[in-house]
């Protein structure tokens, strides 16, 4: 009889322990990830999402929005020197070549010029005519005092003298301005120096070669330490800019850095062809990396009215609208339609669909866009 009883114990305990195991089962079966009623999702508990759905307010935010343009390095005309030959001649000696970095008053060049020998024969002529005109005068002074002369004879030599000296001040005058144009060297040579401290941006000249146009530069200084960075900006966008604002550029050469300047001109006149104005920033450039002709991309902060801002990872993709997850009570969301502006590191601009305080999936919304 015992063993009898104990058999039907056992049983009864199995019976009931199959059925626990099957309610459990039940149970699962019963927490799918996510329940679809007509649009709204609803996550029960118990599913796996709850784990993975990250859900956080959006806020109202003044983002300022970053206009960026092409552009590129020039070197600033203010510190810019064209160097040029006071006189025609041949370069017997060229000392620097394009790129090289120059001192205030370093030796560039060394021009023979026949002029400048002229210039200085006609300073050594007029000297020796005027040495000549000084006997003759005080001949003339001697020759009156012992009354053997006339008085015309004294007044045309005294005229000879003041033409001779007035000779000598012209062809000195001529030859001091030669040597203050460029350095005499000796008769025929002159010598080139710079007039600023910078880098050998252009070169025309080659030892050996002939000067004869005094008004084409030899070559161009310009001083590096700051450069400009202009941009030709859009006709819509350049009410946006004013002189003093911040630019910050990236250049194809440093792509990892970027660089800082402000705006210091606006042009005020359109580009009848391209309908863009040309926008100039300056830029320090101590280190000399900012190298004439570089390409590089400006950005230029404009600053706008406070919007909702939501982060990149909440925006999913529906057909060709761009939507979030909202939620509209705990753990139930909707799908919204929201129009962007633009998008910013910090986040999307929202134009359309959202408010701020509205609750949104930010992290694992892909796991409901089913």
């Amino acid at each position: 009889m015992f063993h009898r009883l104990s058999r039907v114990s056992i049983a009864l305990a199995i019976s009931a322990s199959l059925a626990a195991c099957s309610h459990h089962a039940d149970d699962q079966a019963a927490a799918p990830a996510f329940v679809d009623d007509h649009g709204t999702l609803r996550v029960p508990d118990g599913s796996p999402l709850r784990k993975e759905l990250v859900i956080a307010p959006v806020d109202m935010r003044e983002a300022a929005h970053a206009m960026q343009f092409p552009a590129t390095v020039e070197a600033d005309p203010a510190h810019t020197a064209n160097v040029v030959a006071p006189l025609t001649g041949r370069i017997t000696e060229l000392k620097v070549g394009l790129g090289d970095h120059v001192e205030h008053n370093q030796l560039l060049a060394v021009i023979d010029s026949g002029d400048m020998a002229q210039a200085h024969a006609d300073v050594v002529k007029a000297a020796d005519a005027l040495a000549l005109a000084k006997k003759t005068l005080d001949r003339a002074h001697g020759v009156q005092q012992a009354g053997g002369n006339a008085v015309k004879d004294l007044e045309a030599a005294q005229s000879g003298y003041n033409q001779a000296q007035a000779e000598l001040t012209r062809a000195q005058t001529r030859e001091q301005s030669l040597n203050t144009a460029g350095q005499a060297g000796s008769a025929r040579g002159i010598r080139i120096t710079s007039p600023v401290s910078g880098y050998v941006t252009t070169l025309t000249g080659s030892q050996g070669t002939y000067v004869n146009d005094t008004t084409t530069p030899l070559m161009t200084i310009a001083d590096l330490s700051s450069v400009w960075i202009t941009a030709n900006v859009p006709e819509a966008d350049v009410g946006h800019i004013a002189k003093g604002e911040a630019v910050d550029a990236v250049l194809s050469a440093y792509p990892d850095q970027v660089f800082h300047g402000k705006v210091s001109f606006v042009s005020q006149v359109l580009q009848s062809d391209t309908r863009r104005d040309m926008v100039r920033a300056v830029f320090p450039n101590a280190d000399g990396r900012l190298k004439p002709n570089m390409y590089a991309n400006a950005s230029i902060a404009v600053p706008q009215p406070a919007q909702v801002i939501v982060p990149e990872s909440a925006l999913l993709m529906n057909n060709d609208s761009t939507t979030v997850f909202v939620e509209v009570s705990p753990w139930t969301f909707q799908r919204r339609t929201v129009e962007l502006s633009y998008d910013e590191t910090a986040g999307a601009r929202v134009l359309k669909g959202l408010k701020a305080g509205d609750r949104v999936v930010v992290k694992g919304g892909v796991l409901l866009n089913d």
